[in-house]
């Protein structure tokens, strides 16, 4: 009789094509995910033209779907701790691609309103789904940049949304960007057959010849025998309310942290998302100079994204998220004054790497801080409330944006919250982290 941790097994994996699957199926979620997210700043000032909406009110029409990710994030977040990561995924991708393309049927402000919500159930829900799986199945020495590598395909979908959006909007109309939201369903039969399901939760199902092959895939020295006993640790086998253990053990005041980073990331990453362009085209620049803004925006994110989890692999993450927001302060503060067209891209590039590609690096933090067992509970929550700041940004800048004032104060005003996020996370508890605090296992299953 063998005892088998299955954690331990992961974490000394060596990569190999089991560990690319999941992180091609998983960056190519994302990178429909981030599409979907993006397709509507994009299009707004169109969308603004043709509806006939003030800025403030085109501001309530993108928070619709924030509004949707922030229910979709705790719930569907939450609910995948209880049938599976797998089939939440693909519940997420259903609703955001169905509803997207939807949104781009309708010719009115209220409808478009209302499927932007119900696609935003799926954008938020998807997130710290795969960002769960992705930690789960990575070797511990490379955990941070796999996330981070897979999750810089949401800046990648913005850069999709960007580059098509050149070309279709001026010739189709603003629909045609949100219609081809929809091929993305057509994944979901693959996705069923393709990626596995946590180990976790496999063992607690007691679905062992399920998680021997998955094992035997992830780490090919595994030979499975009759009687493997397959261990836990104790913070694995949750008992009680999912979103009660995030306040456990020492997790509280981290938890509260967490979400105060979120909120104010968010805040950042959407507050550009959604009004770079329509800034930059009121600067002056020409609708599609001004696309070309929100191109490099998240070009710089990937870059932030990759970059900052090769950095969190080699040195402490907290403190790499700490330089990153303080770099976003600086980089979004200066965008309000005048500089040369080439700085400009360069101070654009970099404010995308510590906005988005911060956020980012964030969720890879949740995933390492919270036990397996509540993990999507964890960051679902984290990117839940997060959302708040999500559904404000558009709104408060949009009203700024109304106000008519100078382009530095909307800039300054999106550069504020980055200085409270670097606060938040330098008091983040790290000895309290999963990772950071030693496990002790139990068997729970026996093959």
């Amino acid at each position: 009789m063998r005892h088998i941790d299955i954690h331990a097994l992961a974490d000394g994996a060596r990569f190999n094509r089991f560990h690319a699957g999941i992180l091609a199926w998983c960056a190519l979620i994302i990178i429909c995910d981030g599409y979907d997210l993006a397709v509507a700043g994009i299009a707004l000032p169109s969308i603004m033209k043709e509806m006939g909406v003030t800025a403030q009110n085109a501001g309530f029409m993108v928070s619709s779907a924030l509004f949707g990710m922030m229910f979709g994030a705790i719930f569907l977040g939450t609910i995948a701790d209880r049938i599976g990561r797998r089939h939440a995924i693909v519940i997420c991708l259903a609703l955001f691609s169905v509803f997207t393309a939807a949104a781009g049927m309708s010719s009115d402000p209220y409808v478009f309103s209302a499927m932007r919500f119900l696609a935003g159930l799926g954008i938020g829900g998807v997130m710290p789904n795969v960002v769960a799986q992705m930690t789960e199945y990575s070797p511990r020495r490379i955990r941070a940049t796999m996330v981070t590598l897979m999750f810089s395909g949401y800046a990648v979908g913005g850069m999709l949304a960007a580059l098509l959006g050149k070309g279709l909007i001026e010739q189709h109309g603003w629909q045609s960007v949100f219609l081809a939201a929809g091929v993305p369903v057509l994944l979901i039969p693959f996705i069923l057959k393709s990626l596995p399901e946590s180990m976790t939760f496999l063992v607690q199902r007691k679905r062992l010849a399920e998680l021997q092959r998955t094992l035997a895939r992830m780490e090919p020295s595994y030979r499975a025998q009759a009687g493997d006993r397959f261990d836990l640790p104790a913070t694995d086998r949750a008992q009680g309310a999912p979103i009660g253990q995030l306040f456990q053990d020492g997790r509280g005041f981290s938890t509260a942290m967490f979400w105060i980073a979120f909120f104010m990331c968010l805040f950042m990453v959407y507050a550009l998302s959604s009004w770079l362009a329509k800034l930059m085209a009121g600067a002056g620049y020409s609708l599609g100079s001004a696309l070309t803004f929100v191109l490099v925006l998240n070009f710089g994110a990937v870059v932030g994204a990759v970059g900052g989890g090769w950095l969190a692999d080699r040195f402490h993450i907290k403190y790499v998220l700490v330089a990153m927001y303080a770099l976003a302060a600086v980089s979004i503060t200066l965008l309000g004054y005048p500089v040369s067209t080439p700085a400009l891209f360069v101070l654009v590039g970099l404010a995308g790497a510590s906005t988005i590609g911060t956020q980012i690096v964030t969720y890879a933090y949740a995933g390492q801080f919270y036990p397996t067992a509540i993990r999507s509970t964890g960051i679902g929550w984290a990117s839940g409330v997060g959302r708040g700041g999500a559904i404000l940004a558009p709104i408060v800048i949009g009203t700024l944006v109304g106000m008519a004032l100078p382009l530095q104060q909307n800039f300054q005003a999106m550069a504020i919250p980055a200085v409270i996020a670097a606060v938040s996370v330098a008091l983040i508890r790290h000895g309290r982290s999963a990772s950071a605090v030693p496990q002790h296992t139990g068997a729970v299953a026996e093959a």
